[in-house]
């Protein structure tokens, strides 16, 4: 044999030895992506091609016991969030500039966000219609079609802002119930979050109509509360004088109930707080040091703040119930209400052994009326009275 026969056929066999290595190799790292990186490139790819967007319902409205007037309610507002992989590299500057521009926010944040290797990125929350149409202006001129999205969104409001606060509550950043009604009643009023699913191809661009899913928000149900806007106003406006004129440092609460329903008319608490702007403390003391305080010492301060004291905080009911014992006293026709010196004080009185004092026992009241009794909240005189509507009853 020929020498050059023998080096044509070793060249060959060398190069068929080399194409197998590099199929079997090929054919190994297949099966290295298929099988054990399959999983994690399936779910990158699908997050790549796949645009998700929430869509938030309205929360339900809240009404007071007339069902006329509105104590909360959701208003249409907007949410501006961008796809980084959709927007041209060379755009990613401009478009953070437009948005910085249009909605007032620190530049390098939202340049970072937009440069971001990410699907999704929230810009700014809940904002009104007429700020979005500006960025739908800049889009329209700068020829700028994907990679920016304005979705619908609500925000609550509360139209009478202080009152009935520490009844009502408020929400956060996502509609969600944070405190009082809007907490408590969350699954009745939040409704239920819809979505935009939209796919798209490897370049980011829409697949049309047949590649987007719309899956509509249901809006939350509406409550009727038993509280009475008029009632609650009356309350809370007299409860407020009186606090300030009595220097009523650890505020005070009224609690109104319909005597035959039991149905809860009003509780009025001092003092409250903007629901507008719940973060936003109501004491001046400490809104002068706010900024110096450390975070556990600010969020005490919000709950106390939040506080609805005439359902969370216990205090002895007796001195409550001197109201009652006075109204079957009148009632019963065993007193009235300003007879000059029927009551006397003496600062105690025995009950089977036992000494009960008046609050002022160190300076007796002396003799009082029964309205005088009650002004003085009179321990003494209401014992003795309970025991004279006792005896009327039994005979």
């Amino acid at each position: 044999m020929k020498p050059t026969n023998i080096k044509r056929k070793r060249k060959l066999r060398n190069m068929l030895f080399v194409s197998f290595i590099i199929c079997f190799l090929l054919i190994v790292r297949i099966g290295f992506i298929q099988f054990v990186q399959g999983s994690e490139l399936q779910a990158m790819a699908y997050t790549q091609q796949t645009l998700n967007r929430k869509i938030n319902p309205k929360r339900g409205t809240i009404y007071d016991s007339t069902g006329k007037n509105v104590l909360a309610v959701s208003a249409s507002v907007e949410t501006v969030s961008v796809n980084p992989g959709n927007i041209k590299k060379e755009d990613k500057e401009k478009v953070a500039r437009a948005l910085t521009d249009i909605f007032d926010l620190d530049y390098e944040t939202v340049l970072k966000k937009v440069s971001k290797n990410s699907s999704i990125e929230t810009i700014v929350k809940k904002v009104d219609k007429e700020e979005t149409d500006k960025l739908r202006i800049w889009m329209e001129e700068n020829n700028i079609t994907t990679g920016i999205n304005i979705d619908e969104d609500s925000k609550r409001y509360y139209p009478y802002s202080t009152l009935a606060s520490n009844v009502i509550g408020f929400t956060g950043s996502d509609n969600q119930g944070l405190d009082g009604i809007e907490s408590v009643y969350d699954d009745i009023l939040k409704g239920e979050t819809g979505k935009i699913l939209k796919i798209t191809d490897a370049t980011g661009t829409d697949l049309g109509t047949e590649g987007e899913d719309y899956i509509e928000a249901v809006d939350g149900d509406s409550l009727v509360l038993s509280i009475d806007m008029t009632i609650q106003s009356i309350a809370e406006k007299y409860l407020t004088q009186a606090c300030i004129d009595n220097e009523c440092t650890d505020g005070g609460n009224i609690l109104i109930a319909n005597p035959k329903t039991g149905d809860i008319l009003a509780i009025a608490s001092y003092p409250n707080y903007d629901l507008n702007n719940p973060y936003e403390i109501n004491n001046e003391d400490l809104k002068s040091v706010w900024d110096s305080l450390s975070s556990e010492e600010k969020n005490t301060a919000l709950q106390q703040m939040w506080r609805n004291k005439a359902i969370s905080d216990t205090y002895e009911p007796g001195s409550v119930f001197k109201l009652v014992t006075a109204s079957v006293a009148l009632e019963e026709g065993i007193t009235d209400t300003d007879n000059s010196g029927e009551f006397s004080c003496t600062g105690s009185i025995n009950i089977a052994g036992t000494r009960i004092k008046c609050w002022r026992y160190y300076r007796p009241h002396g003799a009082q009326s029964l309205r005088q009794a009650l002004m003085n909240s009179c321990n003494p005189v209401f014992i003795g009275l309970r025991a004279k509507v006792r005896c009327r009853k039994v005979l």
